[in-house]
């Protein structure tokens, strides 16, 4: 007798060799030169049950350019498993070929001479036309949004968060959780989350006074769709007081709780869910391991990570879904149920070519109308560019190197200190710097570029942390982001290594003199999580520095010599 586990392995054999993933097809197309909105959303609908997944939208609600890593390193028992796998060796793994719109989709390779060939990605215009096509074929498919959606533009910032609901309103998700969101203050937030007509779930946020769930967010919420009975947990970010500013939403705490999941999982078996899914912040590599920990979970959708993956990852019998971010990819999974059981699934990570999928008229007519206060000043052309600017990967990207000189010019700084935030478009070589594009990869509510003094020593303190939060091989552990983005100082980093013992060979650029321990040095940077940071807004010193060079030239730096990886 056949195992359920294999039963699901042959599932997902046979939803790739169907083309499910679209991977066979879109090579045919890219040979065919003739990528069409109808090949794209091609699905042999399945089963009973529908579910559509985005995440990390990130507040862009127009056609982006948007690079895949190509690094992204594994560690411990990640160590080259996907999604820690980037460029030739990601699309031997699934046969994508070179040149193929997959190609451009999935990964990093070309990418300037692949974008002008297929052109922008995303855009919550078309991102809507995939979902009625999905919700035309399967009317009671579950819409599902993995959260920072509120987060990442100038028009959020400014509207805080306003013209994000308004838009995800018209979409008609079934539910969220959260993250970024939280930076919003937990005031806006609550004024938000009171007014949605869908539900705000985290399993996981807790009041930080009495340590019970918050009334504000429910655990779960149940939905009968293809006559089962579905029970979605949400899952919120569960490290917002160390990556986020804690002074912001004093009142929650987060964490990852599986005991608690635990208690939700059987809580709602109890009450006769026939499907359980995971609406998931934590990142891929902690969904992974809260799979091998919490029983009785069917589908985790995962966010945070902003993972594009082709097809899901099997642990145990829990399925793992991840759809990338920014817009650019929509997941849908088919599955079928039966006698309280997934007994199967079809899948497919659709991609969003902003210049084949159709906008749909009705979300058109609501972005353009959020952003018509705005318009001037978001296309107010600052500079250009003749290099690709991106930032994506486990270190310094080119918007990353561009932001960090700006910090150590305009603040007259040695070393420069930036996020190793994911979010943020990319840029192509010949294209105008906007006011849009700068605040798209700095646009937050604690942008404030500090400028103080630090000893060799607590800088290389601050590296080991943000390492440690990186590398440490327990994924409960990663509580970060990627790597902190230095400007003015190489170091070595041995990701091998206990945390205190990485970092090394800290020199600095200008002198090449080694980083002295007890010395002090002028350092700028911006996105302090401490309460009162003073100085401009790092969006107005990167505007300053650009429109001074007037052109931007980025070329790929090697002051970080990584060991281990």
């Amino acid at each position: 007798m056949i195992s359920r586990r294999d039963f699901l392995q042959v599932s997902m054999a046979a939803s790739a060799l169907l083309g499910a993933g679209g991977f066979g097809t879109w090579s045919r197309l890219a040979a065919q030169q003739a990528l069409t909105q109808d090949r794209l959303l091609e699905f042999d609908t399945f089963g009973n049950v529908s579910l559509i997944h985005v995440t990390d939208i990130h507040a862009q609600m127009k056609p982006i350019w948007f690079r895949e890593p190509s690094v992204n390193i594994g560690v411990g028992p990640n160590r080259g498993e996907v999604p820690h796998l980037t460029g030739a060796d990601f699309r031997r793994l699934y046969g994508i070929a070179d040149g193929s719109p997959s190609h451009y989709a999935l990964s990093s390779g070309d990418f300037s001479a692949l974008a002008a060939a297929y052109g922008r990605v995303g855009g919550l215009d078309r991102v809507a036309t995939v979902v009625k096509a999905i919700r035309a074929a399967r009317p009671d498919a579950l819409l599902l949004d993995g959260g920072d959606t509120w987060h990442g533009s100038l028009t959020c910032q400014r509207t805080q968060g306003q013209d994000m609901v308004n838009v995800m309103n018209l979409l008609a998700p079934d539910a969220m959780t959260f993250h970024w969101e939280f930076t919003l203050g937990s005031a806006r937030v609550q004024e938000i989350v009171e007014g949605l007509p869908f539900a705000a779930l985290g399993q996981n946020i807790f009041d930080a006074e009495w340590d019970e769930p918050a009334e504000l967010f429910r655990p779960y919420e149940f939905y009968e769709r293809g006559g089962v009975k579905i029970a979605v947990i949400g899952q919120a970010f569960p490290y917002m007081p160390i990556a986020n500013p804690g002074w912001m939403f004093p009142e929650y705490s987060f964490g990852i709780r599986d005991e608690h999941m635990q208690e939700m999982v059987d809580e709602v078996r109890g009450q006769g869910a026939e499907l359980v899914v995971c609406l998931s912040h934590n990142g891929f590599d902690v969904d992974k391991k809260m799979a091998g920990i919490v029983s009785g979970i069917d589908v985790i959708l995962s966010g945070h990570t902003h993972d594009a993956l082709p097809e899901p990852v099997l642990v145990g019998e829990t399925i793992i879904v991840a759809s990338g971010s920014n817009g650019k990819f929509v997941s849908r999974v088919d599955l079928d149920v039966r006698d309280g059981r997934m007994m199967g699934f079809r899948h497919k990570l659709i991609p969003v070519f902003s210049d084949v999928i159709a906008p749909d008229p009705e979300m058109s007519a609501l972005i353009d109308e959020q952003r018509a206060p705005f318009v001037a000043e978001l296309g107010e052309v600052i500079g250009q560019t003749d290099s690709l600017l991106y930032r994506r990967g486990n270190f310094n990207g080119t918007w990353d190197d561009l932001i960090c000189d700006a910090l150590l010019t305009e603040r007259e700084a040695d070393i420069a200190l930036s996020p190793g935030v994911r979010w943020g478009p990319s840029l192509i070589p010949g294209a105008d710097i906007t006011r849009e594009d700068i605040h798209n990869v700095t646009s937050m509510s604690y942008g404030k570029a500090y400028r103080t003094e630090m000893t060799g020593e607590f800088i290389k303190v601050i590296l080991e942390d943000v390492a440690d939060n990186i590398f440490n091989p327990d994924p409960y552990y990663q509580q970060g982001g990627d790597m902190v983005r230095v400007g003015g100082m190489g170091y070595r980093i041995d990701i091998t290594k206990p945390q205190g013992a990485r970092i090394s060979e800290m020199t600095l650029l200008a002198t090449g003199e080694a980083v002295d321990p007890a010395a002090s040095y002028v350092v700028a940077g911006w996105a302090s999580v401490n309460e009162g940071t003073e100085g401009p807004e790092i969006w107005d010193v990167v505007e300053s520095h650009v429109r001074k060079l007037g052109t931007v030239t980025a070329t790929e730096r090697d002051t970080v010599q990584v060991v281990g990886a």
